[in-house]
């Protein structure tokens, strides 16, 4: 069964791409076109979310920094928002810019060199995964542009900046045993050079190139995966008709040794890089319903998943 990974695309493909291939502190602002921005527009600071990028913008073919140049409805929704330079904002424009960079400086189609390193599969896929609705993103694209909104597409992911410009961020799928084999390629080397304090956000957050640091306190995912002694690489399946759980508390404190990434559609990664410990969830939000959860329920049922793993260790 094909599990679409969504952002988890950005560490498992795009980060190891630009970490084997491409100057980190190269500034591309004029190949880009970036004129006028705040500070120089690098590999490094695109991994770590931190080059002033917004968090979205609808990709409707125009350049990026024309469509940022010309945008004029900032705020009118939480996905429309400016960023700062040199402080992070989780942004698949960045990331999408790198997926650009590495097709200007290689030659090569983004998509092939990702399914080339990775053994993972680029849509269109040949087996629909889980369908899902249409998300925020419909209602921010019908705030931030005339352009109608995408038609839906048999083996695209479901939201519209995925199908419209999905480079770098989104839109890869794995199997269970194809995550499993990059997983141990990926887990030898990448980690390590991701997991380094690198930007900050103004809520706390920690991001290194291209992966988040977990902080500890009561109800975190770093207090539940230290409450065993969990080593290796874990592949965890569920396909489930579970119902959403409980949300529960979380109050972040101190940094812990553990790093992660989220995916839209469900998935989530966590990597303990000082032994290599590695834990992927494979899940979609709700297959029973195709329901989409807020934020704080499906972070919900990622503890369900990961609880239920962890107390049969």
């Amino acid at each position: 069964m094909l599990f679409d990974i969504a952002s988890l695309t950005k560490s498992l493909v795009t980060a190891p791409l630009v970490l084997e291939h491409l100057d980190l502190d190269r500034d591309w602002r004029q190949e880009l076109g970036f004129v006028n921005w705040p500070g120089p527009v690098t590999p490094r600071l695109l991994l770590s979310h931190s080059a002033g990028l917004p968090p979205w913008m609808p990709y409707t073919g125009t350049p990026i920094y024309k469509q940022i140049e010309n945008f004029d409805a900032w705020g009118r929704h939480p996905l429309l928002k400016k960023a700062i330079w040199g402080e992070s904002t989780y942004s698949d424009i960045g990331y999408r810019l790198l997926a650009e960079i590495l097709e200007t400086e290689l030659r090569q189609d983004w998509k092939l060199l990702g399914e080339t390193l990775t053994g993972l599969y680029s849509a269109p896929w040949s087996e629909t995964t889980v369908s899902m609705p249409p998300g925020a993103d419909m209602e921010a694209w019908d705030i931030a542009t005339d352009i109608p909104f995408p038609d839906p597409e048999p083996g695209w992911p479901h939201d519209a900046n995925a199908r419209a410009g999905m480079k770098g961020h989104a839109g890869f799928s794995a199997t269970p045993e194809s995550a499993y084999r990059w997983l141990n390629a990926w887990n030898r080397k990448f980690p390590s050079l991701m997991s380094n304090d690198t930007a900050h956000s103004q809520d706390g957050q920690i991001w290194g190139l291209g992966l988040q640091r977990l902080r500890c306190g009561s109800g975190s995912f770093a207090e539940l995966l230290n409450s065993k002694n969990i080593s290796g690489i874990h592949v965890i399946v569920d396909d489930g008709v579970a119902e959403p759980p409980q949300i529960r508390q979380h109050v972040p404190t101190h940094p812990s040794d553990w790093w992660f990434h989220f995916g839209y559609t469900g998935p989530a990664l966590f990597v303990r890089p000082g032994d290599g410990t590695c834990v992927l969830l494979c899940c979609h939000r709700l297959k029973s319903t195709y329901k989409l959860l807020t934020v704080e329920e499906l972070r919900a049922r990622r503890w369900q998943i990961l609880n239920s793993f962890v107390q049969k260790i």
